[in-house]
Formats: structure tokens, C-alpha cells, sequence
């Protein structure tokens, strides 16, 4: 029976210059790590600890308002939210720890700048809950790797599901270099990205490996690094579509959905720009390197489907 996925629109060389893009990769890699072992995050209150206040305000003001009313005050680090609906009225302000003159000094300047607020709650951020949401971060990413392996090396087969992990392993440390070495701000939406952006690379490399599994099935007589490249090509108008769509959707979140998102669109932005990049060019000649290195050890292969 005759695949419709045998046509080939594009005809790109990805494997044959596969070691560029892997020299490259371990440039960024190396670079993102040692800014992460060297100065690692600009950690945000959410991890260090700080003031929520949410406020109301009697007429409508802008994110932008009330962070020069901050930075007038010294205080750079600060989160600002819109509670939706609210119309410019309502606002999440999470701060560093201040004294309570360093607090009611920012107030009282909110109010004669910004008109008539009310303070409808403020707490203390603990940096003990920053402690823990960090570790549960951590746990969750540990999780999502186990549970992916599994997943793949049962629905696949080994060198997939490592090759698959591999890549998105790459694409996570390179989000988290870029925003070491930039010193953006890592709050709690930044945990968020890092696992939604996991979750995309995988996405893209199981559609590339089923129909290299395809492929095989077939029983064509090429090598496997012409099959790979072949189901790269067969898949790229696809993977092309989905990330023009999602940037397209993403950038006009980043541009008019408002300061508050700024960072967790970016970080989204960034992931899924770097894990289309690391299912092509990092994924892929992982899975030939493996495949190649377990069958010199005596591994059958169970690479392929029936056709």
C-alpha cells in the first residue's frame, strides 16, 4: 500500500550537517551552564521572599503607572498583575521585603500620584514557600522525564525515548542559560514555561520518529541516517505551521495582553523557538548515534512498524 506520506516537499540536508548543529549546541550548552553554576537566576520574590499587596484604586491606572511609582522608590524588583475585568481598578503587587516606612512611603506616594487607592489585603511572601515551590519544580521535571522515557521506550523504543529525552533536556537548559545570562526574572510563571516548553519538544520529535518507525516499516533498502532525514523533510511544511501558529498567538500576547505576562510569553517564545531547533538538528542524530552504538552491542532492533 502506497504511503501519502512518501512525498517530499523539502529536501534539506539536515543529517549530513548534523555536527555543526551539534557544535553549536554544545556551545550553548556550555555557556548556559557555566552562567547557571556561576551566577545562576535572577530568583524573583516569588522565590526570595517579599510583600503581596493587592490594591484597588478608584479610577483606572496602568501597570506602568504604578511601577514608577516603585522605581521612584527604589524598588526595582516588583511584580505587578491585573486582576482581569478589573478595568485599570485592581492589581497584584508582589515586592522585596521593605521596612513599614519604606512600605507606607510607597503608598502614600501611589495615592498622591495615582489618585484614591484601597488596600484590600497585603501578606508577607515567605521565602520558605519559594524553598518549596522550587523543589517541586524540580520533582516535576524529574517526573515528567521518568514518565516520558517510559511512555516512549513502550510506545517506541529505547533509543527513541532517550533520543527524545536528550532533546528536550537541551532545549530546557538553553531556555534556562538564556535567561541566566540575560538576568531576567525567574518567578513562578517561569516553572510553568520551562514544563509547557518540555512538553512541546517531545510533541514535535514523537511525530518525526513515528514516521521514521513508518519508514522502516516499509522495508526500504537506504541507510537509516536517509530515512531520518527523509521523515524530517516529510513532517517539516507540518512542524512549520504548528510554531508560526503558536508564535503568531504568542507574539500578540507578548505585545498586547500587558506588562504582567511579559516574561512567561518571552520564556514561551523562547522554548518553543529552541525545542523546534532541538527536535531537528539535536534529537534526531542522537537517535542514529544510539541506534548505531546499542546495535554494535548485540541490541535487536524493534525500530520499525508494519506498514
Amino acid at each position: 500500500m502506497k504511503h501519502n506520506a512518501d512525498a517530499v516537499r523539502f529536501h534539506f540536508p539536515f543529517i549530513k550537517t548534523s555536527r555543526y548543529w551539534l557544535i553549536l549546541s554544545a556551545v550553548l550548552l556550555l555557556v548556559s551552564i557555566v552562567s547557571l553554576v556561576v551566577q545562576g537566576f535572577n530568583l524573583g520574590v516569588d522565590f526570595k521572599g517579599g510583600v503581596l499587596t493587592n490594591y484597588r484604586f478608584e479610577q483606572p491606572v496602568t501597570v506602568a503607572d504604578i511601577r514608577s511609582v516603585y522605581t521612584a522608590h527604589g524598588v526595582n524588583d516588583v511584580v505587578i498583575q491585573e486582576y482581569a475585568g478589573s478595568g485599570g481598578h485592581e492589581f497584584k503587587v508582589t515586592a522585596p521585603v521593605m521596612t513599614d516606612e519604606e512600605r507606607l512611603a510607597v503608598q502614600k506616594d501611589l495615592e498622591d500620584k495615582l489618585g484614591k487607592l484601597e488596600i484590600l489585603s497585603q501578606d508577607q511572601v515567605s521565602a520558605t514557600v519559594g524553598s518549596e515551590l522550587r523543589s517541586r519544580g524540580i520533582w516535576a521535571f524529574v517526573l515528567a522525564t521518568l514518565m516520558m522515557i517510559l511512555y516512549m521506550s513502550i510506545r517506541f523504543d529505547v533509543p527513541y525515548a532517550l533520543a527524545g529525552v536528550a532533546g528536550m533536556i537541551h532545549n530546557i537548559l538553553i531556555l534556562m542559560g538564556i535567561f541566566s545570562v540575560l538576568r531576567l526574572p525567574v518567578d513562578a510563571s517561569f516553572i510553568t514555561a520551562v514544563l509547557t516548553a518540555y512538553g512541546y519538544s517531545i510533541h514535535d520529535s514523537i511525530i518525526i520518529f513515528d514516521r521514521v518507525r513508518e519508514r522502516l516499516g516499509l522495508g526500504l533498502k537506504e541507510p537509516l541516517e536517509e530515512t531520518v532525514n527523509i521523515s524530517i523533510n516529510q513532517t517539516l511544511s507540518r512542524t512549520i505551521n504548528t510554531v508560526v501558529t503558536v508564535l503568531l498567538a504568542l507574539l500578540a500576547m507578548f505585545f498586547f495582553a500587558g506588562e504582567s505576562v511579559h516574561l512567561l510569553v518571552l520564556a514561551l517564545i523562547i522554548g518553543i523557538v529552541v525545542g523546534t531547533y532541538s527536535t531537528i538538528f539535536i534529537a534526531n542524530p542522537i537517535f542514529i548515534y544510539l541506534v548505531k552504538f546499542m546495535e554494535k552491542r548485540g541490541y535487536r532492533r524493534r525500530l520499525a512498524r508494519a506498514s
